[in-house]
């Protein structure tokens, strides 16, 4: 038995009092702050995102906070700061007893963090409110208690990111090695890197118009998921499940619903066309399934005449991302649209060069990005270990009314 477990097993052997974090917590809104707004300082400001938004000369919260982002992909997504902060779209929650230790509450919102997400709201960009997580309810052991699986967890945090840390550089070795090979693979040879000059060796240079044609995709939200029906893919997922390419969707809608949406073909790309940086914007997944996948609005279908991985591919360059920001749109949530893209150009070898080049890139993408081996495996192993003892220090019997 652990320290902690005879402690619990000393002060509350009947179990804990639970209540609604409503009842103990004050959840209060950020101020409204534009970037435009903001003025050169240090002071980070909290917005929907998973990282400040940008800086400030001014904060509006001091001390230890927890934060709640407000809107956006990453509505939803918790944070705990110890410096001042200018909580923006974003909204903070503080212990109103003394009972109540502000770290053991973060500690409880990270280990429901995938509850919290799924109460997002909203057709076009998702907002967690604090009505949305008021009725949570939990644990309340003795303060003493709290405080000792703070220490506890403190000390896995670091040691966690300790070791996160490690395996992150090493993986962003094995990535640069990846995206130079990429780039190279990617290039027509120096003698061909004109559109003037491409008779010699295959390459032309072509508009996605040239070779293919955008399709915006249909209204599927979140809660249009059921268990069981016809494959179909939310914008949402290409940021955060689907990689280069994709065999297998990991949702359903109702085939009424499917019936009325705009499909993806085995070959096509899809392209997330909403994110809340330009960076992440357009993603693109190849999909290889062997049905007919319904896609989301705030994505694109892209249906072209090459080879879908190739292409795939060809959206993660450097050559690519370019001609996106040029034409990105938005300030909160930034979009690029499916015409301007078809505007995009690139040199493009022969069919069958691009499938040798696919050969050679799939290979890398196992190395570097496959959960089921090499470093990403043992961060996400690394996670789940400290994910597991996290939800075993914060699991309390209930206290009998």
């Amino acid at each position: 038995m652990t320290h902690i477990e005879q402690m619990i097993q000393d002060m509350c052997p009947n179990g804990v009092e639970f209540k609604t974090l409503g009842e103990v917590c004050e959840m209060k809104r950020g101020s409204t702050i534009t970037a435009n707004q903001a003025e050169d300082g240090d002071i980070p400001v909290i917005a929907g995102g998973q990282k400040p938004a940008y800086f400030h000369n001014q904060s509006n919260r001091e001390g230890k906070n927890i934060t709640v982002a407000g809107s956006g992909a990453y509505a939803g997504y918790v944070a705990y700061w110890e410096q001042p902060i200018f909580v923006s779209d974003a909204f903070t929650v503080a212990p109103k007893e003394a009972f109540l230790d502000i770290k053991f509450v973060y500690y409880f919102l990270t280990n429901i963090q995938d509850k919290i997400y799924h109460t997002k709201k909203g057709s076009g960009v998702p907002h967690v409110h604090p009505s949305s997580i008021a009725d949570f309810e939990i644990p309340l052991p003795p303060l003493e208690i709290q405080k000792k699986i703070v220490e506890c967890l403190d000390k896995f945090s670091a040691l966690a990111a300790e070791l996160q840390a490690e395996l992150q550089a090493e993986l962003q070795l094995r990535r640069k090695q990846y995206e130079y090979y990429r780039t190279q693979l990617l290039t027509p040879h120096s003698d061909c890197n004109s559109a003037d000059n491409t008779d010699d060796c295959n390459w032309e240079w072509k508009t996605l118009g040239e070779i293919g044609e955008m399709i915006k995709g249909s209204g599927i939200q979140k809660s249009d998921f059921v268990e069981e029906g016809k494959p179909c893919i939310h914008y949402g997922q290409v940021h955060t499940f689907y990689g280069t390419f994709a065999y297998k969707n990991k949702s359903y809608i109702s085939e009424e619903l499917y019936a009325k949406c705009k499909k993806a073909h085995t070959g096509d790309l899809v392209i997330a066309t909403t994110s809340e940086d330009v960076e992440a914007c357009c993603k693109a997944t190849a999909w290889l399934g062997d049905e007919d996948v319904a896609v989301s609005g705030d994505a694109h279908i892209y249906r072209h005449t090459q080879n879908p991985k190739y292409m795939a591919y060809l959206f993660q360059t450097e050559m690519f991302a370019q001609q996106k920001r040029r034409c990105a749109t938005g300030a909160k949530v930034t979009r690029v649209h499916g015409d301007d893209m078809l505007k995009f150009r690139f040199p493009l070898p022969s069919l069958a060069e691009q499938e040798r080049i696919v050969s050679i890139l799939d290979k890398f993408e196992a190395l570097t990005t496959s959960l089921s081996d090499g470093i990403p495996a043992e961060q996400a192993a690394q996670q789940k270990r400290y994910e597991y003892y996290r939800d075993l220090l914060l699991t309390f019997d209930r206290k009998a009314v």
